[in-house]
């Protein structure tokens, strides 16, 4: 089944109801629908192998999309804060690309080698938008919906492959069909090159919710589409919360936000203190965290809003700990946590997580990572507690191993942000002779707050054990994070070289 009949069920089924507003625009699914044929017709007949966005979050954005899937052609969108030789050096992995770019991205890469054609992301959505015909040709085989380049954090970026069929049966598996009510509209502000900016079109999309495009995220600008736009759910990364939190704290300005029902999160580790302010401020919304990875077509556990308020109300430490965890896998999903050897762990016991279910490729352009029977290694550690809630400890290669102890950079991290002075921080593993490896922490403090070295030192060693005290601390003005909020380590890590 091709993505692009979403779209096609949602124009049949959600007439009077607008599918997408953008930069205060609306569009009807099946005005979206006729557009994205529209592209199709264009990409089929450029010849080009790929179709590339390199843009922010347009209406372009849903029509290059289907209109890639409609012609049988995968969609690579591409990050459009990397420096242009990095770009060009994507471009030039894809080859024989159809390039839809800003005007200024368009003009400096629409001569690379690798670029078939390349138009403004204005230029294509307005030839879209003039096809009037709104029956979609469908390709013979869907093949491979979408090719993303992972966010490299540790490394070269990968070309993770996803085929219509996996991103069908997340789509299928977790999302009822015309389920949002007319009043639904949920705000998109996640890039589109990331899984999470996707799949939020796709399920919205079959769900028959308005979905709101924020193209350039900041607190306020969020705040302000909420109210105007009367938007009742969205999805955002860590950082964003964190920024939406503080901007709420500090009462900078004055937000009608009652429409909001529902915020979803995932992309990161999300500190407990910063989830417990944002229950807090939104005292009446769902929160939800969403856990998953671009190999596995978006989420793949889910810690709903029931776990939320339980864990918050509860006297009870392990329930509470759940608030912490990214909660329990999908029906269609299962997962185990494996040893070194590859030995499925016992519930408590840490290792790396691995996955497997329909939703599931593990998939890269060179090869697939999925063994014989299904199991794809997520590079995650973490546990499952008695329960099934997963609990994450971190990516495999930022596991700080102090004297054959491992230990995780998120219990260090969550227990320095409950300091009133400090509004982020990052324990990362640094040499040291006698141990091996040994905790470096990085902290940014509040404007105008202060602390010291050994009293975070002091505040870690009353909340946990020695093992995890920092051996270097180091203040500095912001963490570096990568445009979809991951904390980028391998920098953090050369502060403490």
């Amino acid at each position: 089944m091709n993505t692009a009949m979403l779209l096609q069920m949602a124009a049949e089924a959600g007439v009077g109801r607008f599918a997408l507003t953008s930069a205060g625009r609306h569009y009807a699914a099946a005005e979206l629908l006729a557009a994205a044929g529209g592209a199709a017709e264009r990409i089929r007949a450029s010849g080009c192998r790929f179709v590339s966005l390199l843009d922010v979050s347009s209406a372009a954005t849903p029509v290059a999309l289907f209109g890639a899937a409609m012609a049988g052609v995968p969609y690579a969108p591409l990050n459009y804060r990397l420096p242009a030789e990095q770009i060009r050096a994507l471009i030039a992995r894809l080859d024989s690309l159809y390039l839809i770019a800003d005007a200024d991205n368009c003009a400096a890469h629409r001569g690379d080698p690798g670029i078939g054609e390349a138009l403004t992301s204005a230029q294509f959505l307005e030839e879209a938008l003039a096809h009037q015909d709104p029956e979609p040709v469908w390709p013979d085989d869907p093949g491979v919906a979408v090719q993303l380049f992972t966010s490299g954090t540790t490394g070269p970026p990968k070309a993770a492959i996803l085929r219509h069929e996996h991103l069908m049966s997340y789509i299928l598996g977790s999302v009822e069909f015309m389920s949002a009510a007319e009043d639904e509209a949920t705000l998109v502000s996640v890039p589109p090159y990331h899984i999470a900016g996707i799949s939020a079109l796709l399920s919205s999309i079959y769900a028959v919710r308005r979905i709101v495009q924020l193209a350039d995220f900041s607190a306020p600008a969020w705040l302000d589409l909420v109210e105007r736009e009367a938007v009742t759910s969205a999805f955002v990364v860590p950082t964003m919360l964190a920024r939406i939190v503080e901007e709420l704290e500090a009462g900078s300005g004055s937000w009608d936000v009652r429409t909001l029902r529902a915020i979803a999160y995932g992309g990161g580790h999300m500190p407990v203190s910063v989830i417990e302010q944002a229950l807090n401020l939104f005292p009446g919304v769902d929160f939800t965290n969403a856990y998953g990875l671009t190999e596995t077509s978006s989420t793949i556990t889910l810690l709903g809003p029931q776990d939320h308020r339980r864990a918050v109300a509860s006297g009870d430490p392990e329930t509470r700990r759940r608030l912490g965890s990214v909660g329990q896998a999908l029906p269609s999903v299962e997962i185990e946590v494996r040893d070194a050897a590859g030995e499925a762990l016992a519930p408590g016991q840490r290792g790396e997580i691995f996955v497997r279910g329909p939703q599931v490729s593990g998939e890269y352009r060179e090869r697939s990572a999925v063994d014989s029977d299904g199991w794809f290694p997520t590079r995650d550690t973490g546990h499952l507690d008695a329960d099934g809630y997963l609990h994450l400890a971190g990516r495999a290669d930022d596991v700080i191993v102090r004297g054959g102890e491992n230990i995780s950079p998120a219990e260090i991290e969550d227990v320095l942000l409950t300091h009133p002075a400090v509004v982020d921080a990052a324990a990362v593993a640094m040499a040291s002779e006698q141990w091996g490896e040994a905790v470096g922490v990085a902290v940014v403090l509040k404007s105008g707050a202060s602390a010291t070295a050994d009293a975070l030192r002091d505040l870690v060693r009353g909340r946990l054990r020695s093992s995890r005290v920092p051996e270097a601390v180091r203040f500095v003005d912001e963490l570096p994070y990568n445009e979809t909020g991951k904390l980028l380590r391998r920098s953090i890590k050369g502060w403490f070289a």
